[in-house]
């Protein structure tokens, strides 16, 4: 269960839990299970924190540092993570269907069997990532500037090119 206390004060806004891990640079957030579905958490300092098995679908977490965070089992789906810095961080098995991740940085994070389908990776940065296969990415919506290690580029180049250019989805929204 996540910590009582880290859970009111998430749920009081960035800029109040922000000023608060200013205040104590040693504080480990404790939110793991923690039920934050659809929060606005734009911008958070979520370092080291333990949101393990967390519920953050449809979560705004745009710009989020998320760094070393543990997020194993959690449940991103369709939350927006573009421009977070998720370096380091735990995604083992973390639920990310449909989740905006453009421009995030993803560097040295591990993701066993996290499930990426129809995820936007647009300008991600995918270096040094530990356990990410081709068969995770064949399913997402697109890698377009994304940067990630020649060999899976090339894979990804001989079994999926398609998915290095702009999403065709996106394409079709921006003429209606």
């Amino acid at each position: 269960m996540a910590n009582g206390e880290h859970l009111k004060l998430i749920k009081m806004g960035t800029d109040v839990w922000n000023r608060e891990r200013h205040k104590d640079p040693t504080l480990t957030p404790d939110l793991n299970w923690a039920s934050l579905s659809k929060a606005n958490l734009k911008g958070a300092n979520l370092s080291k924190a333990n949101l393990r098995g967390a519920f953050l679908k449809g979560a705004v977490l745009s710009k989020a540092d998320l760094t070393d965070a543990n997020l194993m089992g959690t449940n991103l789906n369709e939350a927006d993570l573009s421009g977070a810095i998720l370096v380091g961080a735990n995604l083992t098995r973390a639920n990310l269907i449909g989740t905006k991740l453009e421009s995030a940085n993803l560097a040295n994070a591990i993701l066993i069997e996290a499930d990426l389908s129809n995820a936007n990776l647009k300008g991600v940065d995918l270096r040094n990532t530990k356990n990410l296969t081709l068969k995770q990415l064949s399913n997402v919506e697109t890698l377009a500037d994304a940067k990630m290690d020649s060999d899976l580029l090339e894979q990804i180049k001989a079994s999926h090119p398609h998915l290095l250019t702009e999403s065709t989805f996106e394409d079709e929204g921006a003429s209606s």
